[in-house]
């Protein structure tokens, strides 16, 4: 079974053609479309609205909510080992002085 029917196929062509006479303009902007997908993209739109038999368009992909962080470990933990490693490094200059 076919996924577009004619009148989307006709729609399409339209567009088409008025883009490659450079006359087809853009939604939002009004700017003048030079890249072809866009003028297919266009022209199926407009079938979509018609009513014509177009499979449905791609969902932009939404922002995803962000998952929480997994938890860090403790803090102190964090210090206790910074501690640890200006202590030795106390040492080892003492050491070199000597």
């Amino acid at each position: 079974m076919a996924k577009y029917g004619k009148k989307s196929q006709a729609k399409v062509k339209h567009a088409m053609e008025e883009m490659k006479e450079g006359t087809l303009k853009s939604g939002k902007s009004g700017k003048t479309v030079t890249n072809r997908k866009q003028a297919i993209a266009i022209g199926l739109s407009e079938a979509r609205a018609e009513g014509a038999k177009v499979p449905s368009a791609k969902k932009k992909a939404s922002p995803t909510k962000r998952k929480a962080a997994p938890k860090k470990k403790a803090a102190s933990a964090k210090r206790k080992t910074a501690a640890r490693k200006t202590v030795s490094r106390k040492k080892t200059v003492k050491a070199k002085k000597r």
